[in-house]
């Protein structure tokens, strides 16, 4: 039976995730021009405004606007501005779901119910998001399953970066692996400079639901973790990664269409021949776009951060490669801190 119950949660997926935000129109059509992607579907009624964005490997984000004041997407909007509400998680059976979650400590949020040809039911995740169990009559979306590829080359959600409150890491951890069933795939403690922060990932048991929990060390200096909890009103989503197979085709795709990137202090390519030795591309290409490389056991792995556009900057998307990598680009972090230290010290003061 313990075997049966577990089985519930053994061939997971993203389905589609939700934003709550104040326009859902603008929303989904500014990242489906700057991205690639399509707006799929788009539905209005008395309470609510959506609108659909989606591209192949199964990218579907679903853009929520309330109509009235009591709909739960103005209070999120109210306490958090535009973010992540809900990573909508696809079950062969949600019923079975909520049912093995809900009796494994789950908080309930709503019991199951038919939505069109689908079955959908929800529990509390972190923060204020949900996770709502979606079963369909086919294992593909129906809003992505004939979806075009994305012009920029992007083609799925690699992982979700989750932000927590001090304290909160290990019991939201314990929270995933026991109700779950997802596996802690990797763990550090990352100090950069004064800052410190906690990490944990954790990984659905079929590895395509992947969240990367972050939770401060207010032993040390407050950094970015601390200023994304502070200005979103507490724990979310601060970022999600798409993934390309093509990281230097699909920035300059994603540039000349005004996404605005991060940029990458010279000093980082100055040192990143000696510390990766590189394969597919090369320094001066990397440095051109402002790519960070990584590398682990696995291989490397190329990625870049979109700079924020939310107004209380508490969220923004990232585009990665992985060539082998499982990890997380960890290494960056500190390569990124030294790289700004050497070109403060070749400015005089």
């Amino acid at each position: 039976m313990a075997a049966q119950a577990g089985g519930a949660f053994q061939d997971m997926t993203v389905d589609h995730v939700v934003f709550h935000v104040g326009d859902a129109h603008q929303a989904a059509a500014e990242l489906a021009d700057k991205y690639g992607l399509a707006v799929l579907d788009t539905t209005e009624d008395t309470t609510v405004r959506s609108a659909t964005v989606g591209g192949a490997g199964g990218i579907s984000l679903v853009f929520t606007e309330a109509v009235t004041g009591d709909h739960p997407a103005a209070a999120y909007v109210r306490v958090h501005g535009d973010g992540v509400a809900d990573i909508a998680l696809g079950v062969p059976n949600a019923r079975a779901a909520f049912a093995e979650a809900v009796r494994r400590g789950a908080r309930p949020v709503a019991a199951p119910t038919e939505d069109g040809d689908a079955v959908v039911a929800a529990i509390m995740g972190f923060g204020d998001v949900v996770h709502t169990f979606v079963q369909r009559p086919t294992t593909a979306a129906p809003t992505t399953e004939d979806a075009p590829p994305a012009e920029t080359g992007v083609h799925g959600l690699d992982h979700f970066a989750v932000c927590l409150e001090p304290g909160q890491l290990t019991d939201t951890v314990k929270f995933y692996e026991d109700v779950l069933d997802f596996t802690m795939i990797f763990e550090e403690k990352i100090v950069v400079g004064a800052q410190s922060m906690n990490s944990q990932v954790v990984q659905s048991a079929s590895s395509a639901v992947t969240l990367t929990l972050i939770e401060p060390d207010t032993s040390r200096s407050p950094g970015q973790i601390d200023d994304f909890i502070k200005n979103h009103g507490g724990a979310g989503v601060q970022h999600i990664a798409l993934i390309t197979d093509d990281i230097t085709g699909s920035i300059r795709a994603l540039r000349d269409r005004g996404v605005d990137f991060l940029t990458t202090p010279g000093a980082y390519y100055d040192a990143l021949a000696d510390r990766i030795e590189l394969t597919r591309y090369s320094v001066a290409e990397l440095g051109e776009l402002d790519i960070l490389v990584d590398e682990d056991q696995g291989g490397k792995l190329y990625q870049i951060f979109a700079r924020s556009t939310h107004p209380r900057g508490t969220f923004f998307l990232e585009v990665i490669e992985r060539a082998g990598a499982r990890t997380f680009g960890t290494g960056n972090i500190k390569a990124l801190y030294a790289a700004v230290e050497a070109e403060l010290a070749k400015t005089p003061r």
